[in-house]
């Protein structure tokens, strides 16, 4: 999970050209072990801009070196947000998908960010409705 952020923090970052805060990880996904000594390979991609945040989706690999293949092991979607010194978000560039790919993950990354709108207020909701006093 670190390197998965990392990763996704250099991608974020190389986009705004400033400082990036991890936000929220959501759909963490391993779909196969990485064991000691695999080659992993980790690639990322901003799918996404908002105002002052980037959704970026990154996807591990291991590289099997005898056959030549590579094998899916992980993918998540991270979002960052862009900061200045003092720690205040700061405006981000847009993205402008231009392959269908690019654009049907652009597209996808609205959809996912309005489902983390629903899912935190959900749970401020419950929270509230529980007598709670924390807040995210």
């Amino acid at each position: 999970m670190q390197f998965i952020d990392l990763v996704g923090a250099v991608a974020a970052y190389r986009h705004s050209r400033s400082v990036v805060v991890s936000a929220s990880m959501d759909h963490l996904d391993f779909v196969a072990p990485v064991h000691v000594g695999d080659l992993l390979i980790l690639k990322a991609s901003v799918n996404r801009a908002f105002r002052t945040s980037m959704e970026v989706g990154v996807r591990a690999m291991v590289e099997e070196p005898r056959e030549q293949t590579l094998r899916h092991v992980s993918s998540a979607y991270v979002t960052y947000v862009a900061v200045d010194r003092d720690g205040k978000p700061l405006p981000v560039p847009c993205v402008v998908p231009e392959t269908e790919h690019q654009k049907r993950r652009y597209e996808d990354a609205a959809r996912r960010r309005e489902l983390r709108a629903t899912e935190t207020k959900r749970a401020r909701d419950m929270r509230a409705a529980l007598g709670m006093g924390w807040h995210v």
